[in-house]
């Protein structure tokens, strides 16, 4: 740290680091959730690789990925729960939360537009992990269920 200081521009670098971290790290954390959800899903149901979550990670063409992967999980989720009798109140689960998350993410690039919007994307964006993280957890209730019949 002493080092990235005495370089010049070192206070740069620290806060490169810091943005990174903060925008990163939960980035990561919530593409595991992803993953992991459909990991959860049997491989007939699943309408995406849990790896291709990844993909996201690519500047720009994340962007649009982003909205592959809630069409492919929603799709996903339902698909699961039909094949295992699972009853879900929505037609295509947490899909309106997660669409509407990236549309507000599309409409960061619009100037002033950008400063409206941000705060709502990052609702949409916790309250779409939030209800994927609860879709998970039913779909494993019911493996676990199903494993001790």
């Amino acid at each position: 740290m002493a080092l990235l200081l005495s370089m010049p521009g070192g206070s740069e670098w620290i806060l490169v680091f810091f943005l990174l971290g903060i925008f990163l790290i939960p980035r990561i954390f919530y593409l595991i959730a992803l993953q992991s959800t459909l990991d959860t899903i049997s491989v007939e149901n699943r309408k995406m690789a849990p790896s291709n979550v990844w993909l996201q990670l690519i500047p720009l063409f994340g962007i649009a990925w982003h909205f592959v992967i809630i069409n492919n999980l929603a799709d996903s989720i339902k698909a699961e729960a039909n094949s295992k009798n699972i009853r879900i109140d929505e037609l295509r689960p947490a899909y309106s939360v997660g669409l509407a998350m990236c549309i507000l993410n599309c409409l960061f690039f619009i100037p002033i537009l950008n400063v409206l919007t941000i705060i709502a994307s990052l609702i949409c964006w916790i309250l779409y992990w939030v209800k994927i993280n609860s879709y998970k957890r039913i779909l494993m209730a019911a493996k676990m269920y199903s494993f001790g019949q």
